[in-house]
């Protein structure tokens, strides 16, 4: 491990807390949010837990700044596959129905995300300041308005029902994922009786019926 030394400046102490994130996002890339530990991330950085934790004050610190920057990445890369799927044209029934199939689509190879909004509110927003909760639950409001923004886009039939229905959406996202990886004793039951598996999930599928059910109902509700 190399020997540590104090940042003396503002941009050496980015430049660390930058090594921290990108090294956890390296670890998420190979690795479940559950087996992400303040060890190992300590070690692949090269610094002692002490130090790194100079700089996030708990495991779940770093990865609720993962979540956020994965987040916003998705919300920015959006716009273009929903313009794609959605006819402006149609109607609000149809529309509602590729809003769903493109959100679900659009989440299929984002992983990480999916794993990050799985653990949140059990796992990842616990262990942390006050400050830091917080400054999370600030930038998750922000996002969910992003969210709410492109929905109302395709769906103005939405109004202010559409920030309700985007926070819907990432809860939603969290639960599917979540079931959608069963354990290996649960897929070895399975095996040994294929009438359990009547409740395995596919994420995919399973995301746009969920999302598209949440979606009309929404939309069929009146507003406030």
């Amino acid at each position: 491990m190399s020997t540590f030394q104090r940042a003396r400046s503002e941009e050496q102490r980015e430049i660390r807390r930058r090594a921290i994130l990108d090294t956890a996002a390296a670890m998420l890339d190979e690795m479940p949010v559950g087996e992400v530990s303040l060890n190992e991330l300590s070690r692949r950085v090269g610094l002692a837990k002490s130090n790194v934790l100079r700089y996030f004050e708990s495991r779940e610190a770093v990865l609720l700044e993962l979540l956020d920057q994965a987040w916003k990445q998705w919300t920015a890369d959006l716009p273009g596959g929903l313009a794609a799927a959605v006819d402006a044209e149609a109607g609000a029934e149809q529309r509602g129905e590729r809003f769903a199939e493109a959100i679900a689509g659009s989440l299929t190879e984002r992983r990480v995300l999916c794993d990050l909004l799985s653990a949140q509110a059990g796992v990842l927003e616990h262990n942390v300041s006050p400050e830091v909760a917080a400054r999370y639950k600030r930038a998750a409001v922000a996002n969910v308005g992003e969210l709410a923004a492109l929905a109302r886009l395709h769906l103005p039939e939405l109004g202010e029902r559409a920030p309700e229905l985007a926070a819907s959406v990432i809860m939603v996202v969290g639960a599917v994922w979540t079931h959608a990886r069963p354990s290996q004793a649960m897929l070895a039951a399975y095996e040994a009786d294929p009438s359990l598996a009547v409740l395995k999930m596919d994420f995919t599928t399973s995301l746009r019926q969920l999302l598209a059910t949440l979606t009309a109902g929404t939309l069929a509700r009146p507003a406030r």
